[in-house]
């Protein structure tokens, strides 16, 4: 079995490949830079080097598995599809009233997105006379099908091919749905066409509305981008499955995810998360802070107890605009190696969220980058040596960062050039620092307790620093670090998630409230069931998860509690009842016990696993400091701006139980990690390295 994970990221596609032979696992990983015109072409150039490199040809690839920003970028971006709409009449506005709400309450320029980039443009809104009713979704106005069908015209005459369907009540009864896409299909067989009961079926007519057209605005270049890449790699002779990571932290068939991309928008991300909390286990911590830092971006995320976070419902959304899908909890900041330090106009020292990405890059690359960016700071402190950076892969020139660095802000600030560097470095400290309180302090989560994982290219080298800001208890730098997010990939679980609205009182449920829950969820299973029978995976290796997101009696938003796996009933309601109140006591500090709690919507997570990444364990070293591994000695500058002698140690040559003390650097292929003065490194039964204060 060979498997193949790849990452893309704003600045290097990550690759990893995973090989058994003869019962053991070899782990092959590359890095190739990404090609943001068209990600595919990245991914197929790292798939062909990390094959040359492992000695196999493309076409003996089993499976691959794929993370992508395509979706996230394109919203972003705001290049997505020209969207059409059906709606109910007299709701034709709700995507331009939302919820009323203002993004900055005292602010006078303030920007509403979903106002000024709308995703449904309104002269492309068509209202449509129909009216389904509450509470049992009785038709009050039959759907009027001439309008429909003369609304598909005028999209046809208008070139439009992404129409969304969404009416009001419909998560009670989908008829008129269902009528109004077929009406619309027959006019325009070939549209990118989905109801709002397909992509989510909840109760809000505005966040329903809202998922859908972002489903519709991201799905045709999706569809594109997922058609024009398994192409390209039968092209090249792969021939092995493709799945793709969602938002969930599972993984789906690029059918499915062409069907309903909104699943996709924190792929990329999502797959470090995944690599963070598989790499925590062998580390044995459950409780990890991630800090996923790239060329352009740092993504934050917090496993407790072994286990990801999902987000609430209220807080899913990309670019300001609502999502109502599951999403990993992960908090994304535009703080990353290619970040870009500059004076504003108001004469204030800045880094980022501006970066230089992949092209042209940090000033040291050379390839017509002349801005200072994070890793030119790195560069000038000699913390990035240029024959050791991506294993001497990349050429790196440190008189281009540090006449970058002296043009744009030493100069400017009237400070020398090694101050300068490290001023850029504590602002993006600093910021990574602000952001990763307000996803852990700010949910109660006490850093004290939990490991600081920094992985991603550059995360290493800022890890150290970031922990002893946030307090936490030691640092952990994964043996792959640059690789994470990609080997993330392959420890993810195919997985799905099915919902419906069940709107009921569960103190006060009866047997018919009861039997109506339970019908929905085996609904539901089926639903799931049906999926993995198309995907070929065996009854005996799925599995389900029921969840009820629960809120009290007028509260604004939901929270997610587990069910039990038996039908639910009146001598086991009390444990949904008591998960909701340990998830609002995490969350907001308290629970209100005495209180009556309203479930809202079923959710059914069917997932199947897939086959363990497992690492060989290294041999034992237990040496300290060990002369074998030591490259050579250079002066590195560090907090006190002094520079001191700093040896450099290959970290494919460090044994378990190996201790270096700062101040040193580890390098490897993909990364390097940075060990203060003051500071331990140990190295683990796995290669991966916990860095603890002295």
């Amino acid at each position: 079995m060979i498997r193949v994970g790849v990452d893309v990221g704003g600045t290097f596609t990550d690759v990893v490949l995973e090989r058994t032979r003869n019962g053991e696992q070899e782990v092959v990983v590359t890095k190739v830079p990404s090609t943001i015109h068209d990600q595919s072409e990245g991914v197929v150039a790292g798939v062909l080097q990390v094959c040359r490199a492992a000695g196999v040809e493309p076409g003996e690839i089993d499976i691959l598995f794929h993370g992508t920003t395509v979706a996230t970028n394109m919203v972003i971006e705001r290049n997505g599809a020209e969207v059409g709409m059906l709606t109910t009449k007299g709701f034709r506005d709700i995507l331009h009233m939302a919820r009323h709400k203002r993004p900055h309450n005292f602010s006078l320029q303030f920007d509403v997105p979903w106002q000024s980039k709308p995703l449904v443009k309104r002269r492309n809104r068509i209202a449509i006379t129909e009216r389904i009713m509450p509470p049992d979704g009785s038709v009050e106005v039959a759907l009027n099908e001439d309008e429909v069908r003369a609304a598909a015209e005028l999209f046809k005459k208008r070139g439009i091919d992404a129409i969304i369907i969404g009416f009001l009540f419909s998560f009670l009864n989908d008829a008129h749905e269902q009528r109004a896409k077929a009406i619309v299909r027959e006019v325009l067989p070939d549209a990118y066409l989905c109801t709002s009961l397909e992509v989510v079926n909840v109760i809000r007519e505005y966040e329903r509305f809202s998922s859908t057209a972002m489903n519709a605005y991201i799905g045709p270049k999706t569809a594109l981008y997922l058609k024009r890449l398994e192409g390209r790699l039968r092209d090249n002779g792969v021939t092995a499955m493709v799945r793709i990571m969602q938002s969930n932290g599972g993984i789906s068939t690029v059918a499915k995810s062409s069907e309903q991309p909104i699943g996709l928008l924190l792929s990329g991300p999502a797959g470090g998360v995944i690599g963070g909390r598989w790499t925590g286990g062998h580390c044995d911590t459950g409780n990890v802070i991630t800090i996923d830092i790239g060329g352009t971006s740092a993504d934050i995320s917090v496993i407790q107890n072994g286990e990801q976070r999902i987000k609430n419902p209220r807080d899913t959304e990309v670019a300001g605009l609502p999502v109502l899908v599951p999403m990993i909890d992960i908090d994304a900041i535009g703080a990353g190696g290619g970040s870009i330090a500059y004076i504003d106009p108001g004469g204030a020292f800045r880094v980022g969220p501006r970066s230089a990405g992949a092209s042209p890059g940090p000033a040291c690359y050379g390839r017509g980058g002349t801005e200072p960016t994070v890793t030119d700071a790195q560069v000038v402190l000699g913390r990035l040596d240029p024959e050791h950076f991506l294993g001497g892969d990349l050429s790196i020139d440190p008189e281009r960062s540090k006449a970058a660095i002296a043009e744009h802000i030493a100069g400017p600030l009237g400070m020398d050039v090694t101050t300068a560097a490290l001023g850029i470095l504590k602002i993006i400290n600093n910021n990574m620092a602000l952001a990763i309180n307000a996803n852990s302090v700010a949910k109660g989560i006490d850093p004290r307790s939990f490991t600081l994982m920094g992985f991603g290219g550059a995360g290493p080298l800022h890890s150290v620093a970031l922990g002893e800001m946030i307090h936490a208890k030691d640092v952990v730098s994964p043996l792959q670090p640059g690789i994470t997010a990609a080997m993330g990939l392959l420890v993810t679980d195919l997985q799905y998630e099915y919902t419906r609205s069940v709107v009921a009182m569960l103190n006060s449920a009866d047997a018919e409230t009861f039997a109506k829950i339970n019908a929905v969820a085996d609904e539901l299973i089926a639903e799931a069931n049906a999926q993995l029978d198309a995907d070929g995976i065996a009854v005996a290796d799925r599995r389900f998860r029921k969840i009820m997101e629960c809120r009290y009696v007028g509260q604004g938003f939901e929270l997610r509690a587990e069910m039990p796996a038996e039908p639910l009933r009146e001598d086991n309601v009390k444990v949904v009842i008591d998960n909701f109140f340990d998830v609002h006591k995490q969350q907001y500090g308290h629970a209100f016990r005495d209180q009556v709690t309203e479930g809202v919507t079923l959710r059914v997570v069917a997932s199947a696993a897939v086959e363990p990444l497992r690492l060989p364990s290294l041999a034992e070293g237990g040496r300290a400091n060990p002369d074998d591994a030591l490259l050579h000695v250079r002066k590195t500058v560090f907090e006190d701006g002094v520079p001191v002698d700093t040896p450099r140690y290959d970290r494919t040559k460090l044994l378990a139980r190996d201790t270096v003390a700062g101040p040193a650097l580890i390098t490897q292929h993909n990364s390097t990690t940075l060990v203060p003065p003051g500071f331990l490194a140990t190295v683990l039964a796995h290669g991966d390295i916990r860095i603890t204060r002295v």
